[in-house]
């Protein structure tokens, strides 16, 4: 399957941006250029350009050359559930290995969120993902048993843990994140490579079922030098979107 001109283009500059190559506050190339070197027509290369500016990579241009804004790009609302989705948008090379994975009691909050009583047993696991082969966040997951029992038997060294749910049946409908800031412990320090104590990006995550019910509650902590927090609202929406890279 050929890959469309307009995300070669994309993941290109992208590249570009991430290596420093195209540094923060440099302008791109025109469009003219671009259709130079990419063969292609304005078409491409301006839908390559929306992308980039919907990641918060670079500017709008407004008439001028876009400059670049920052080099690490937000990505869309609907790709929150799965760090493999988010990666591969973005171009990078996404990545994971499992620390452990037991059937244990939760901490009494984890109980409470998940509404479960205390002494009821779930499937927790403890998972390093890694962007382009470098450690990029720590994810500490309690899946209640009925949902969680068949992990212990996957390979989820392979790729997403909710494609593999969703291909079995479960019902990940909604999810709730909260962000914050969390010094980094011990584990932290030594998956991620920083030093006790330093500032991670928090997420934590309680994922329902379509009848409301609780089925996963995840502690995702991130190095802050690959996640950024962006945050879009509109006139005419209530609700603000968020994007986490």
């Amino acid at each position: 399957m050929t890959t469309p001109l307009h995300r070669t283009v994309a993941a290109e500059l992208r590249r570009r941006i991430r290596s420093g190559e195209l540094a923060i506050g440099a302008s791109l190339p025109s469009e003219a250029e671009l259709c130079r070197e990419f063969s292609a027509s304005r078409g491409p290369v301006r839908q390559a350009l929306a992308t980039l500016r919907e990641e918060g990579l670079i500017s709008a241009g407004q008439g001028k050359r876009p400059v670049v804004l920052d080099a690490v790009p937000a990505q869309p609302f609907e790709s929150f559930l799965s760090f493999t989705l988010r990666a591969e948008l973005t171009g990078y090379t996404p990545g994971q290995r499992l620390q452990e994975i037991a059937l244990r009691r939760p901490e009494p909050s984890v109980a409470a969120a998940l509404h479960l009583e205390p002494d009821t047993l779930t499937v927790q696991l403890l998972r390093l993902r890694l962007l382009d082969e470098q450690p990029a966040m720590l994810e500490r997951m309690t899946y209640v048993e009925a949902v969680g029992r068949s992990l212990l038997d996957a390979d989820l060294n392979a790729g997403s843990i909710y494609a593999y749910l969703l291909a079995r049946g479960v019902d990940l409908h909604a999810a709730r994140h909260t962000f914050d800031a969390v010094a980094a412990d011990t584990t932290d320090a030594e998956l991620l490579g920083v030093p006790v104590g330093a500032p991670l990006l928090r997420e934590r995550r309680l994922t329902t079922d379509s009848s409301g019910t609780p089925i996963e509650w995840s502690d995702d902590r991130y190095r802050p030098d690959v996640a950024t927090v962006t945050m879009t609202n509109t006139r005419s929406s209530n609700a603000a979107r968020a994007a986490v890279a």
